[in-house]
């Protein structure tokens, strides 16, 4: 195998420092390493007009092309036969005793069938031991590395055909494609264009794969202004040339810019192809635009589109994706032929919408599971806010002997976070080290918010500390989870750090800062970073700001500033908004405003018991027992019923859950012995008595003690 070492190393070969490339009608001296200046055209002396062509495929690098020689030559013709490479040894072995390995074609053969046959290392042994080996022999070799585990080295192999360079060597159109998509696919961008300089040195950039990869290059590469100008400067331009740039701005994010594109290419008479319809109707998926996708699916059954499987998965992704997931099974069930791609798409889609049943179903009926498909049913349960289920899918997957990722520890730590579970996720932390997982910004951030939502926010500033890289999510984490844990002046100081590091915050990073404030009770500083977003920060507060605002004015008794905030919203304001005015409210004892707000509020939502339960605590601290009354009468006979307390523990790995008067559980006898006894300790003085004597008329006294959030 050729020895890869720096691409410096690769780099310094193509630099014009080296000593003269010997290929003929190209330099007197040096091969220039020309890097394209874009903002001139690549295609200047060329003066044709731009024109589209119809579908249609290279002729493949025939390598029989010449079958009469093959045939009247017996040792090219026993390569037909070769199965192993002690036998093509021996071919070799009969071309040098009666010297035909002398002859360019023969021994061209031979490198390029032992290329063919993946003997790699042997191939490049024949050809550093050739003489006038033509470019075929190179090219199959290179082409042969650019499809190994190894693609690097297809550029180490174009560094000795420079060298080598003459007559029939010289690199040709078919040389430059396969190192362009190297470089594309290794994201390679200074040698990308280097070699896009010796392209254009040699004026092959009009041959249309070589204009195809280089387009194909800059989309990989994130340079879709490049692309874009290569593509409007070519003078021909076929299918190919409009799915690399359609699928470019689909791969960037631009599905707007990917559908106009096409649009385009529609105008010139260009029809789509499978490949085509892919890019569109994930587009389709990005937008969330049903209607759309559904336009493209009537061409590909109007226009008989080859429905190939990628194709099919890309349909039923966004189906599922715009809320269709029943069209997506239609899809999946007519497929002859599923790839672990179309059963992954389709367990995502049901797990997305939180049919997580539907979801295992079809995932138990899967007899091989790879780490995607295990990802999608507990990213699933994630979502649904079935974390337990999560865990446990994470446990049967250790056992399936599925090797996790980052991708599956970031949704374990996901489910961590919503239970609670900070053992779970001390565990997982220390999988990751174990298992030398790469702490990439993703999974540190979701470190970071694993044990800020658990209760160890210094341990969750070490990990922020530890890690090399953080974006806008590693900030906001640390900043909503210090906010969570009251340290208001800590949130503001990393937030500082955010803004000095030139990381831009987003709507909820404010979120978390502005409820920092809340909590401490800083009231002109919230104010000021209220109004920063939209002059500072071009950010327009949401509905969620607003109710966060309308808490800290309402927390610090400014009931009246609250009630303007309010008026001054450019949209309605919600439940969150109005039940933070009420809750201000009766912290404060504004009946009359705390009334006017209860009422909003039952519009809104008539079934949260939280309003009726707050308005008759408010008029019972008001001594307005009567209103109580009304309050408490009025929820039963809407037919409202308080929704009961819930607590979680999880004991040496495994997660208990109570809610109000459970008994279901077999040791629950000694649990409440256990909680009466607690509660007996704990005295009288824990509530005043008329809390009490309230409580008990509203509620009962079981509730009272065995779940205290009234």
């Amino acid at each position: 195998m050729i020895s890869w070492r720096r691409e410096d190393e690769v780099l310094s070969v193509l630099d014009e420092n080296q000593r003269p490339m010997n290929i003929s009608n190209v330099s007197k001296g040096k091969l220039l390493p020309l890097i394209p200046k874009l903002n001139r055209s690549l295609y200047c002396h060329s003066q044709r007009r731009t024109r589209s062509l119809p579908h249609h495929k290279d002729k493949p690098i025939n390598q029989n092309s010449t079958p009469t020689l093959v045939l009247h030559n017996p040792h090219l013709s026993l390569l037909q036969k070769c199965e192993s490479l002690p036998h093509l040894k021996q071919i070799q072995a009969q071309m040098t005793i009666d010297a035909s390995i002398l002859v360019p074609f023969d021994s061209s053969r031979l490198i390029a069938f032992c290329a063919e046959s993946r003997y790699l290392d042997y191939s490049v042994k024949l050809l550093s031991g050739v003489e006038n080996a033509n470019a075929l022999a190179w090219n199959v070799t290179i082409k042969g590395f650019y499809e190994s585990p190894n693609p690097k080295d297809a550029i180490l192999l174009y560094k000795e055909m420079l060298r080598d360079a003459g007559g029939d060597s010289r690199p040709d159109r078919y040389t430059y494609p396969l190192l362009i998509k190297v470089c594309a696919d290794l994201a390679l961008s200074r040698l990308g264009h280097m070699i896009l300089g010796h392209v254009v040195k040699l004026r092959l950039e009009l041959v249309s794969h070589v204009h195809n990869a280089s387009i194909y290059m800059f989309t990989c590469l994130g340079e879709m202004e490049n692309a874009q100008k290569v593509f409007d400067e070519s003078p021909v331009r076929d299918l190919v040339s409009w799915n690399s740039l359609i699928n470019g701005y689909r791969k960037s994010g631009q599905a707007e810019k990917a559908i106009e594109v096409y649009k385009q290419m529609e105008s010139e008479g260009i029809e789509a192809d499978d490949v085509t319809m892919i890019a569109l109707v994930s587009s389709c998926a990005m937008l969330g635009s049903l209607e759309l996708g559904r336009e493209f699916y009537e061409y590909i059954r109007e226009k008989g589109v080859r429905m190939t499987v990628p194709l099919a998965n890309a349909l039923m992704d966004m189906f599922s994706k715009c809320g269709h997931v029943h069209e997506a099974r239609s899809i999946f069930d007519r497929l002859e032929k599923r790839t672990l791609v179309s059963w992954t798409t389709m367990i995502s889609g049901y797990a997305r919408f939180g049919l997580l049943d539907v979801a295992r179903k079809l995932f138990d009926e899967m007899e091989e599971k790879d780490v995607v498909l295990w990802n999608a049913m507990i990213g699933g349960s994630v979502h649904a806010k079935r974390p337990q289920d999560a865990l446990a899918l994470f446990q049967e997957m250790q056992v399936s002997n599925t090797k996790p990722d980052e991708i599956t520890m970031i949704h374990c730590l996901s489910a961590c976070s919503q239970l609670g579970a900070l053992d779970v996720g001390v565990w997982i932390h220390r999988y990751i080290d174990k298992h030398n997982l790469s702490l990439n910004v993703a999974l540190g951030t979701s470190l970071v918010d694993m044990y800020a939502k658990c209760g160890n926010i210094s341990e969750a500033r070490s990990v922020f500390h530890g890690m090399q890289t953080r974006n806008s999510l590693t900030y906001t984490s640390i900043i909503g989870g210090l906010a969570l844990h009251g340290d208001a002046s800590a949130a503001i100081s990393y937030f500082n750090e955010m803004i000095d590091a030139g990381i831009a915050p987003d709507e909820i990073t404010f979120i978390g800062l502005l409820s920092a404030c809340c909590h401490a009770g800083m009231v002109q500083t919230g104010l000021d970073y209220f109004f920063q977003m939209k002059s500072r920060f071009n950010l327009n507060p949401q509905l969620k700001h607003y109710s966060v605002m309308v808490d800290l004015l309402g927390r610090a008794g400014l009931l009246e500033e609250a009630e303007n905030l309010m008026e001054s919203m450019p949209m309605e304001a919600d439940a969150a908004v109005w039940g933070a005015l009420f809750f201000g409210c009766k912290m404060h004892g504004n009946v009359a405003m705390g009334k006017k707000a209860a009422n909003k509020l039952q519009e809104l939502d008539p079934g949260d018991s939280g309003i009726y339960v707050l308005l008759d605590q408010m008029y019972g601290e008001a001594n307005m027992w009567e209103d109580a009354t009304k309050a408490r009468r009025m929820m039963n006979e809407r037919g409202v019923e308080k929704t009961p307390g819930c607590s979680s523990i999880v004991v040496n790995g495994v997660y208990c859950e109570f809610i109000v008067r459970d008994k279901s559980r077999p040791e629950s006898e000694k649990i409440y012995d256990c909680l009466h006894c607690l509660g007996r300790h704990m005295g009288s003085s824990l509530y005043s008595r008329a809390k009490v004597v309230h409580d008990i008329t509203f509620n009962g006294i079981t509730l009272l003690w065995l779940h205290g959030d009234m």
